[in-house]
């Protein structure tokens, strides 16, 4: 076929037609007809040009996020604070209860546990490991929330917990923390997903570990806490709150 005398029936939209060596526009209101040859790697460059203009502005975007990201980093104080939390399920010294229990299946490992067991916790948080009601260790605050068996086969607990300080150099602010433990694990790493007061707007992690188990229903877990706020957030004032 001779593509120089190629023609074409009417069409009703407009039509590119590529081959190896030329171009054709066919179109309903122009006579079809021969164009120039046009090599292909000069359409495929005219067809780059012609991109909306939102995808040639993308890398720029992406860029400008990461900067302001890197820039936000920098702009963040740290925080590293460790303390411990009295978790006591029963006696005159009691901090948490069963909020749920027996509503779910039997555990398939845990003995006497149930799929779904929920614990309400009200745990004093002391800055240094210490027994509740021996005199020594100073309270700066409250451990408050829960935790709950949230697997049916595994010794796994998630816990939704907000710390309360309430002395020290961060008295009177908050940081909260969700996670995963391993009832068996010697430790479990949880996030830090929030806060208030001095310690607005934290993030970071908190190292979660038993520390001592004073008797079968009192343990004192340590929290390793390593996080940041943004460093226009108040400084702290004076004080000791084992701070690292």
């Amino acid at each position: 076929m001779n593509m120089d005398t190629m023609t074409a029936s009417p069409i009703t939209s407009h039509l590119i037609a590529l081959c190896p060596t030329k171009m054709f526009l066919l179109s309903p209101d122009i006579n079809p007809g021969y164009i120039p040859a046009t090599s292909i790697s000069q359409v495929i460059t005219m067809a780059s040009f012609a991109k909306p203009r939102h995808l040639l502005l993308l890398p720029v975007a992406v860029i400008a996020l990461s900067l302001a990201a890197a820039a936000d980093a920098r702009r963040r104080r740290p925080v590293h604070l460790r303390l411990y939390m009295h978790d006591i399920i029963d006696g005159p010294e009691q901090t948490a209860i069963h909020l749920i229990r027996n509503a779910g299946p039997p555990h398939e490992s845990l003995k006497g546990a149930w799929f779904g067991d929920t614990m309400a916790i009200d745990d004093p948080v002391t800055e240094g490991l210490s027994i509740i009601g021996s005199g020594s260790g100073r309270v700066v605050g409250k451990a408050q929330g829960t935790y709950m068996l949230s697997s049916q086969r595994e010794e796994v607990l998630v816990a939704a917990v907000t710390v309360a300080l309430t002395d020290g150099p961060y008295g009177g602010s908050t940081f909260a923390v969700a996670g995963r433990v391993r009832i068996y694990d010697d430790a479990a790493e949880l996030a830090v997903v929030g806060g208030t007061g001095k310690l607005r707007r934290a993030a970071g992690h908190v190292v979660w570990r038993t520390a001592k188990v004073v008797s079968e229903v009192y343990i004192v877990v340590e929290l390793i806490v390593d996080m940041s706020v943004p460093a226009s957030t108040v400084a702290p004032g004076n004080g000791s709150i084992a701070i690292e």
